[in-house]
């Protein structure tokens, strides 16, 4: 029996795909638990559009992700930090930190899109990858001052 995955399932396949199953396991597992439906002719042409639409939005939101990272190539941001005459800081410059000072500069980026390397908890400059989406990054330098 030919159906199409709802959700991901272990073992058998992502969302959006048409496995071939033995009849009980869908009619007794996945289909009622809303796991898989049929692959009848309708809804493989609906999963042909949908999936259409969805590489369209993909592809949209990489351009614009694209341009994003264009225009942050060569951005600095400055944060200031508390610090202690040897150069270490009180507590680290948080993720939370940096997106609140991209903001500032005008780009509204989540704060889980931030990848430190390591923990900022000294003076000086310090390098941050953006994650924009799956394929496009920007790194960026950051430089923590003492206030």
């Amino acid at each position: 029996m030919e159906i199409i995955l709802r959700h991901d399932v272990k073992s058998l396949g992502y969302k959006d795909d048409v496995v071939k199953v033995k009849n009980g396991y869908a009619n007794n597992y996945l289909i009622p638990r809303g796991m898989a439906v049929l692959a009848t002719a309708t809804r493989m042409k609906d999963l042909k559009e949908d999936l259409k639409q969805a590489q369209f939005k993909q592809e949209k939101i990489k351009a614009n992700a694209a341009q994003v990272a264009e225009t942050m190539t060569d951005l600095s941001l400055t944060i200031g930090a508390k610090a202690g005459a040897n150069g270490k800081i009180f507590g680290s410059v948080t993720s939370l930190q940096i997106s609140q000072a991209l903001k500032l500069k005008g780009y509204e980026i989540d704060r889980r899109k931030i990848v430190l390397d390591g923990d900022v908890k000294s003076l000086g400059s310090h390098t941050v990858t953006i994650n924009l989406t799956k394929e496009v990054h920007v790194v960026i330098n950051v430089e923590v001052v003492a206030e």
